[in-house]
């Protein structure tokens, strides 16, 4: 049976931007007031705040602030008493009471697991309100020698060369081993097309030497790999971009080291070594505890009394000497954070990440520090540590799920199961329980990504370019730093995570008559280039809440709004009939789409698509 859109916005409202709550961070006893709008046509009697206080709760009444013709706002004074304090809305209704929490409106009782939450610890650095991110697989995106064929030069004995237009190993033998040569100065050649797109933030995956193309294994953190130009060609790389105003991340495994590491070189062979006591030994086959049974990746201890020192917390340390001059990394991506410190019965995670985070505020207090965590990350996001982390779980997933091509039989990211087909209101609950464990200043900055290094392609996902536009319309419209994955703006494609690890085809970008390589779609680039350069000039989109104001089977949408801007995003990814929103407004400009919006001063009218769309309106 076919169901009509399901009209959000005669919910009460609130979320932990500027118009609910002060931006600024709180210090433990401070008074932040929390206001909340509630529809007028609601009958509620009463409003209060239920705040959780040394894990007992307590009831705050909220006043009546203002009020006009269509909504009621209330505020209440809320004690940052704990670090982390917990709040929800308590709304007393003539038909029985309701909860407001951040997955929506409940007339039932809920769990804590929720609540609204005002944290003592610092956010990620403001420069992520306006970052987009750029993520580069060294090897595959650009050769400084610029030649087609195999890599030049001497290469190490594990290395399958391959030319740049082959095709990736999508598995099996020879995955980790082919070789395409990318390279640093590659990379800083291309700096344009960075800019052209309008990315200012380069994310770079491992720079160190390995024994794999993807240098998840490293041997040495003391320098970069030679074959990608050494320590002067990251030093040239970060300069460049810090010159035209861009950043650098780097990418960090503090779970483990390649079996070729020089610490573990030394620990196998006197185990009564330092090094011996980074690691974890067994009595079974390989010897010693690899990530995922893995023995080419043994894992760190950091019960040790000098890893911590020689990683994160030393003058000299791994983390420290990479955001120093002349390299000045902006910060760190760590590698399957969720599990760094995690062995069994020792759990060590929340001080490591505690003592990165210290270690990267001392050098520069505009660091970001991202954790890799493809499930649910929020026991790890509220505690001082991670700034934010890679939001596969609140952002990729459920958009996949949305936007997957019909009859896709795509793995779903690592699950025995193919991506399911769902609608709009799944896809939208999903977000809405994932988002609702961390605090706003947490979601305000989480990494959104349609894909990585690690999944398939969106086009692949998707199948069409039209779908792609609706991918790329939620990631730079949605609240959090969109993170962009080289080649996705032109449309490249892939199976898997190694499949997906396409080189960048720069005789077709570049236009050359007869070239080869992957196809580029230019179309592509352009909507994301655009899309991109909407984000940047509208405010309400980098900085507004997140008010959901519909959902479909195949369209949603929401509003973003600030002090000074109001902004109505509609994503459809099939035809649909279109939806009327009780939202007054005066008028409404249409920012990305063309499309024309019906308003009146009390209500909008949003209207039907034929096909996928993106549409974007200021109202006034």
């Amino acid at each position: 049976m076919a169901h009509g859109p399901v009209v959000l916005l005669d919910a009460p409202h609130h979320d932990g931007a500027e118009l609910y709550v002060d931006r600024a961070t709180p210090r433990l006893g401070d008074v932040v007031p929390v206001r909340v709008r509630v529809p007028a046509s609601r009958g509620e009697r009463g409003v209060h705040v239920r705040v959780v206080r040394d894990g007992e709760p307590r009831f705050v009444p909220a006043r009546l602030e203002r009020a006009d013709a269509h909504e009621r706002w209330y505020v209440a004074d809320v004690v940052v008493h704990n670090p982390v304090t917990q709040y929800r809305f308590l709304l007393d209704e003539p038909d029985g009471y309701r909860w407001l929490d951040g997955r929506g409106l409940h007339a039932r009782d809920v769990t804590d697991g929720s609540d609204f939450r005002l944290t003592v610890h610092a956010p990620a650095p403001r420069w992520l309100d306006d970052a987009v991110v750029y993520q580069v697989f060294p090897d595959r995106f650009a050769r400084s020698s610029g030649h087609d064929g195999p890599p030049a030069g001497p290469l190490p004995d594990w290395a399958l060369p391959a030319d740049w237009s082959d095709e990736p190993i999508g598995s099996g033998p020879g995955v980790a081993q082919q070789l395409f040569g990318g390279d640093l100065p590659g990379i800083e050649s291309r700096l344009d097309h960075l800019q052209r797109l309008g990315v200012d933030t380069l994310y770079l995956t491992p720079v160190f030497p390995a024994r794999s193309n993807h240098r998840y294994d490293a041997t040495s953190f003391a320098h970069v790999d030679p074959l990608l130009g050494g320590d002067a060609a990251l030093a040239s790389l970060s300069g460049a971009l810090h010159a035209r105003g861009m950043r650098v991340v780097g990418d960090l495994t503090t779970n483990h080291t390649g079996a070729g590491h020089e610490w573990f070189t030394r620990a196998r062979a006197d185990r009564t070594s330092p090094e011996a006591a980074f690691y974890y030994w067994t009595d079974e086959h390989p010897g010693y505890v690899g990530w995922l049974e893995h023995a080419s990746l043994p894992k760190l201890n950091y019960s040790a009394a000098g890893l911590a020192e020689r990683m994160i917390t030393g003058e000299g340390s791994v983390t420290a000497r990479w955001l120093r001059p002349p390299f000045d990394l902006d910060g760190w991506r760590i590698d399957v954070a969720n599990m760094t410190g995690r062995y069994r019965d020792d759990d060590h995670t929340h001080a490591v990440a505690r003592a990165l985070r210290a270690t990267m505020s001392d050098l520069n207090p505009d660091a970001v520090l991202v954790s890799e965590h493809f499930h649910d990350a929020a026991d790890d996001l509220d505690v001082g540590g991670w700034h934010v982390n890679m939001n596969y779980s609140a952002f990729t997933r459920p958009l996949w799920t949305w936007l997957v091509a019909p009859g896709s039989t795509l793995p779903f990211m690592g699950m025995p199961v193919s991506v399911p087909r769902a609608g709009g209101a799944a896809m939208v609950a999903t977000m809405r329980d994932f988002d609702s464990t961390v605090p706003w200043s947490v979601t305000r900055h989480q990494w959104n990504l349609l894909g990585s290094h690690d999944t398939a392609r969106i086009r692949t996902v998707t199948g069409s370019r039209e779908r792609v536009e609706v991918a790329a319309g939620f990631l730079l419209t949605y609240p959090g730093t969109p993170v962009i994955w080289a080649g996705d703006e032109g449309g490249l494609t892939g199976t898997n995570g190694e499949h997906g690890r396409v080189p960048m085809p720069w005789a077709r970008i570049d236009g050359e008559p007869g070239a080869s390589g992957a196809a580029w779609d230019a179309a592509t680039f352009d909507v994301y280039r655009s899309l991109i350069a909407l984000r940047r000039s509208c405010r309400a989109l980098r900085e507004g809440g997140l008010r959901w104001a519909f959902v479909d089977r195949d369209a949603v949408g929401y509003l973003r709004e600030t002090h000074d801007e109001r902004v109505l995003v509609v994503l459809a990814r099939d035809a649909w009939d279109g939806v009327r929103l009780p939202l007054p407004a005066h008028d409404a400009e249409n920012l990305y789409g063309g499309a024309r919006l019906d308003v009146t001063a009390e209500a909008v009218v949003v209207p039907a698509a034929h096909g996928p769309s993106v549409q974007v309106w200021r109202l006034g």
